[in-house]
């Protein structure tokens, strides 16, 4: 999962962010729509349940992909007097269509797993499935990486959830070569059985994409994520005491608020200064924060850094 404290992998800039995040999804859209084309064509000579399921799910990232293109492009926009925050919060709710794909994904591999169970078909061009299937998994890995650390560099939950679905397709490439081998052996149970744990392996996958997705949305934030962010800030000189703090995602992008407070005898024009440093120092210290907001206080007695 992509963390607000991910210092070594982290890119500051909202321009580059959105064109990393763009790049990403195109280039792993090429090599996913490559590599299910081979598996269709497979599948509809072979008839292999296992690697049926494994294809809906390819098709399912197919489908989830232009989407997520879409909400990177919109957060590009600027706000409006509608949208005063902007539109990148879109990208959590693609986030949660990709949810939903896969989910549909997974209860057709049950459906087609339950049915080939219950009226066995055999299957046909086994060393084109067992092919595809090796195919299948390294392409689907190399798209799994790359979508995980373009994620993880920009901070999407979205591009990440893509990622670590490309992963689970290159495990059930491999899960597919199980029901090639039930096959030769004369086992045609084994290749439904193995497209029923495939939907099993999507749907823990799937469970933990949702939560950060869903905790997102909810304006949930990574453990240590405030502490950071006040100690930044309490590190500035001047800062007497920083009151509040609050930070939340929007799109790939951390937004903060917080209060400190300020030698009371100071003026105005002093405190405005301070509060650029609090804001500069935050943006290079904490990775991904786009926008921070402060409140200058003055500091009353009693108060200590």
């Amino acid at each position: 999962m992509p963390h607000s404290h991910d210092h070594t992998e982290a890119i500051q800039t909202a321009e580059q962010a959105s064109s990393l995040g763009i790049r990403a999804a195109w280039l792993s859209l090429a090599g996913m729509g490559g590599t299910a084309l081979l598996q269709i064509v497979i599948v509809w000579l072979s008839g292999s349940v296992a690697l049926l399921a494994d294809t809906l799910h390819n098709l399912g990232h197919l489908a989830t992909t232009i989407p997520l293109i879409i909400a990177f492009r919109l957060g590009r926009r600027a706000p409006t007097r509608r949208y005063s925050y902007g539109y990148r919060r879109a990208e959590d709710l693609v986030g949660l269509l990709i949810g939903a794909v896969v989910a549909l994904s997974a209860a057709l591999i049950v459906w087609e797993s339950v049915r080939a169970l219950t009226v066995p078909r055999d299957m046909t061009h086994l060393g084109w499935v067992l092919a595809a299937a090796l195919v299948g998994a390294a392409g689907n890995e190399v798209v799994a990486v790359y979508r995980i650390r373009a994620g993880r560099r920009i901070g999407s939950a979205a591009l990440v959830a893509e990622g670590q679905h490309a992963r689970t397709d290159a495990l059930t490439s491999l899960a597919v070569v199980l029901g090639v081998i039930g096959a030769w052996l004369g086992l045609p149970w084994v290749d439904p059985l193995v497209g029923l744990a495939i939907a099993a392996v999507v749907v823990a996958v799937l469970i933990g994409s949702m939560r950060t997705v869903l905790r997102r949305l909810m304006d949930g934030i990574d453990p240590g994520t405030l502490d950071q962010v006040e100690e930044t800030a309490a590190a500035v000189s001047g800062v007497v005491a920083v009151h509040r703090a609050r930070a939340r995602w929007s799109g790939h992008h951390l937004e903060a608020d917080l209060d400190i407070c300020v030698d009371r005898a100071l003026t105005v024009e002093a405190g405005h200064r301070i509060a650029d440093t609090v804001e500069t120092s935050l943006r290079q210290s904490v990775p991904h924060l786009q926008r921070a907001t402060i409140h200058v206080m003055p500091a009353t007695s009693g108060v200590t850094p």
